[in-house]
């Protein structure tokens, strides 16, 4: 019953619904279009809101507190991509850049599923540690890093020396990370004083700009549908039960290590992500023999709107479950 009430508040939410018609218009070839420029502006909006208001949050708090959820979600980063490139060469049968490109997105995150899951838990009033930015931040890079590492491993061909020089260039200095992890300096310098006075722009609004940002998001994954024929039914179910899988293991492991049932929940949902905005623009440079039908069907396509619709409600019953709250 409560996985029910939960599936129920998550295919409810103006967020889940702006994705379901993004998806829709896309199906009926509407000329509903987002202008470049806007996606970026709420991309940047995003990720700076999350970074600014969980730095704001960091304030006052020890490293004894923090500490114990950072090693696990970077801990969590770095081990997921080695099992699913050696279960994506051997039992969905890719070639080891597919496999390399692939295991790169799904040990990183994703910004707008963790966006999700917050507006989520929130809206059933659950309170969640105001560190758990920090948690997005350190998973985004060291998954794209081992991916990369494990094909150049088999021997295949990924990049020049200089492409690879580039691509930790790219990562460290990206938009995500350097908006996210900026963010947090700010909010940690400023404290709750200093961010009242931004409060009106980067507060009250975000729910709404994360319901605009998720229309668009639903546009771009109707229009990626169709490589569904191209995935195969390997990559489909490969693409659906590891989110879960991992979203059981990052629940454990955030009860292990000391978060709540909301911080939990959270370091679940990023666990069972995936990433197509950082690793994407990564793997382009460092494989660029992998397949893109592959990798953005598999994490935008396919587990990301799995994630918004069933598996943030999900994961969040199965923490219940473990607190037995």
């Amino acid at each position: 019953m409560e996985l029910l009430q939960s599936l129920s508040t998550s295919l409810l939410s103006p967020m889940v619904l702006a994705f379901t018609l993004g998806l829709f218009a896309t199906l009926v070839k509407s000329d509903l279009r987002f202008p470049d420029e806007l996606y970026t502006a709420l991309t940047i909006y995003l990720l700076f809101a999350i970074g600014l208001k969980g730095g704001m949050k960091l304030d006052g708090m020890s490293l004894s507190v923090v500490g114990g959820p950072l090693v696990a979600a970077v801990t969590l980063s770095a081990v997921i991509p080695v099992w699913c490139f050696y279960l994506l060469k051997s039992a969905v049968r890719l070639a080891p850049a597919d496999a390399g490109a692939i295991a790169a997105h799904y040990g990183s995150v994703s910004a707008v599923t963790f966006s999700a899951v917050l507006a989520f838990l929130e809206m059933g009033k659950v309170p969640v540690e105001g560190f758990v930015p920090a948690l997005l931040a350190v998973m985004e890079a060291p998954a794209i890093i081992v991916g990369i590492f494990l094909v150049m491993r088999t021997g295949s061909q990924a990049s020049r020396p200089g492409d690879v020089k580039k691509l930790f260039h790219d990562l460290l200095t990206g938009k995500g990370i350097l908006l996210l992890l900026g963010g947090l300096a700010i909010g940690l310098l400023c404290g709750k004083k200093g961010f009242e006075q931004v409060a009106p722009l980067f507060d009250a609004p975000f729910k709404g700009v994360l319901t605009l940002f998720l229309l668009e998001v639903g546009l771009v994954t109707g229009r990626r549908l169709h490589d569904l024929k191209t995935a195969g039914w390997r990559l489909v179910a490969f693409s659906v039960i590891m989110p879960v899988l991992h979203g059981l293991l990052g629940a454990v492991a955030g009860k292990w290590c000391g978060l709540g049932l909301g911080g939990a929940t959270v370091l679940a949902t990023l666990a069972a992500s995936a990433s197509y905005i950082a690793a994407p623009a990564a793997v382009r440079i460092a494989l660029p023999q992998a397949s893109p039908a592959l990798y953005l069907t598999s994490s935008l396509a396919i587990t990301f709107p799995f994630n918004i619709v069933l598996g943030i409600p999900l994961y969040h019953a199965f923490a219940k479950f473990l607190f037995n709250a």
